[in-house]
């Protein structure tokens, strides 16, 4: 093993640079592949331990909210304890966790270990860039993160495809036993050839009274949103979680405030830009995360795709975002930041947007392939632009705590958008679904079966009892109210991305362009 080096390893080149690099894109990928495999998924997982629809908003949001909570903390163990140590330490968390979802026999269970999956990955996730950062010098560091992020943004594209046809053609308890030979061959990689690092000038305790507090007002937060479906928001428990929520934001807003050490140093955002951006960032992302997470739902239990071609059917969102980073990652220098944060989140409204507009059946390449290559090129407008001046907004030595808020921003509106948009999508169902089977002339007892059936959504099944022409009429009323559900939370998502293009044209400084980021990254999925 070679010994801890204070502030970082020898610059790495050659032979042992392309073994980093092995280990820091593998293990970034158990992350990115997971990301992208889980939403396509989720039907299967519905269908397969028979979840309600708020349950499998669960299955999404155990993850996400361990991981936007603590990300911050990964990246200061790291540079405390070992980079190399604590990315370690996320893998194997990460890959039991993931044997545990695999294995899991309920639903309970498997929000349970998704939940531990995201604290590995909050762990893996920002020690990947910071092992690159560690171990290589100022002339090899911008190709060696552009290298992460190109095979990275390559894994993302194959994590749908391969969850897909696993799912179809084996089980969706595959998904998540991918991850073990994987994790096995980073951990090979990283003990044998990743040099330790860590920062020898941190002074002062860990934030865990911050980290405590933002866990739980977003536990809080999403249990009191999520569970209103069920329960409704007049529920002692809604009200209860609701509460906590809201009153331990502020409580952490004050610990921020007050430590000598903050997770999230407050007087950041004291930076029009820097807020402006994470602004922007929040918005997107909230806008992006409803859509990649209802999409699959209508693709598979509405549209009848199989979960091979609903992986496929994302495709162009990803590879758009691929071959235009570059490209776009030069438009600060040219217009400013204004201009294509502003351009970019308003095509990306207009992707949205044109996600609602489809009905039941018609040819992808006329239905969704527009909406999805729209959605991609405003992304790839918008994502290396907003890196660029976040980093930018703020001075070099705080560039490493500025994109770790940034990046856990980005979770974090993922996290809450799915669970508000959760209502308003089982809202519109419901209503949606009292009107056509009010209008329906359905005999009674048909309605029951439907009535019984609602937490489902698209995933209600009508028995094969039933006679065929009433069984195909029942289903195309439940596909059509999930359908009415699904456009709005489409509208919903795209006026968050439009209200991120207006909130650009009031922060950012039309005349200033911030300075290049020396450390490029990848996009957030």
């Amino acid at each position: 093993m070679t010994p801890p080096t204070p502030g970082g390893a020898a610059p790495a080149t050659g032979r042992a640079g392309g073994w980093i690099l092995a280990a820091t894109i593998l293990g970034s990928s158990l992350s990115f592949i997971d990301g992208t495999v889980v939403n396509v998924a989720l039907p299967a997982l519905q269908a397969g331990l028979g979840a309600s629809v708020s349950q499998v908003q669960w299955v999404v949001e155990a993850y996400a909210l361990f991981l936007g909570a603590l990300v911050l903390v990964g990246g200061s163990l790291g540079d405390r304890y070992g980079r190399r140590r604590i990315f370690a330490l996320g893998i194997v968390i990460f890959t039991l966790a993931s044997v545990w979802c695999g294995l899991s026999p309920t639903i309970m269970q498997l929000i349970i270990a998704r939940g531990i999956q995201g604290i590995g990955s909050a762990l893996l996730v920002p020690g990947s860039l910071a092992i690159i950062t560690a171990s290589f010098d100022e002339h090899e560091r911008g190709k060696a993160i552009g290298t992460w992020s190109g095979f990275t943004a390559i894994t993302a594209a194959i994590g749908p495809l391969l969850g897909g046809w696993l799912i179809e053609h084996a089980s969706w308890h595959w998904i998540f036993f991918i991850n073990v030979p994987l994790a096995a061959v980073v951990l090979l990689i990283t003990f044998w050839r990743v040099p330790e690092s860590h920062d020898g000038d941190i002074e002062g305790r860990l934030d865990w009274a911050g980290a405590s507090l933002v866990t739980i007002s977003l536990a809080g937060l999403v249990y009191g949103l999520v569970e209103s479906s069920n329960l409704g928001f007049g529920n002692p428990r809604v009200i209860a979680a609701l509460a906590v929520g809201a009153i331990a934001l502020p409580a952490f807003l004050y610990v921020e405030s007050h430590t000598a050490t903050p997770m999230m140093p407050l007087s950041l955002f004291r930076s029009r830009a820097f807020s402006g951006t994470n602004l922007l960032t929040f918005l997107l992302y909230a806008g992006l995360g409803g859509i990649l997470f209802f999409l699959p739902f209508n693709l598979i239990q509405v549209q009848g795709y199989s979960a091979t071609q609903a992986g496929a059917a994302m495709l162009p969102f990803i590879v758009i975002m691929f071959l235009l980073s570059r490209w776009s990652g030069g438009l600060v220098a040219k217009f400013g930041a204004r201009l294509p944060l502003a351009v970019g989140p308003a095509i990306a409204a207009v992707g949205g947007a044109l996600f609602a507009l489809p009905g039941i059946g018609g040819s992808y390449w006329s239905t969704w392939f527009p909406a999805m290559a729209v959605l991609g090129i405003g992304m790839a407008i918008s994502v290396a632009p907003l890196t660029t001046t976040v980093m930018g907004s703020v001075p070099v030595h705080n560039s490493g705590i500025a994109s770790g808020i940034n990046n856990a921003i980005s979770r974090i509106a993922g996290l809450l958008s799915v669970a508000v948009l959760g209502i308003v999508v089982l809202a519109a169902f419901n209503s949606a679904l009292d009107q056509r089977l009010a209008t329906s002339g359905i005999p009674p007892e048909a309605r029951k079966i439907v009535e019984a059936q609602r937490a489902k959504a698209a995933a209600a099944k009508i028995p094969e009892d039933v006679p065929p022409e009433l069984r195909a009429r029942l289903q195309e009323i439940i596909g059509t109210s999930f359908v009415a559900g699904f456009r709005w939370a489409m509208l919903i998502s795209a006026g968050l991305a439009l209200a991120g293009a207006a909130g650009t044209l009031i922060f950012i400084d039309p005349k200033k362009i911030p300075e290049q980021s020396p450390e490029p990254e990848a996009a957030t999925f």
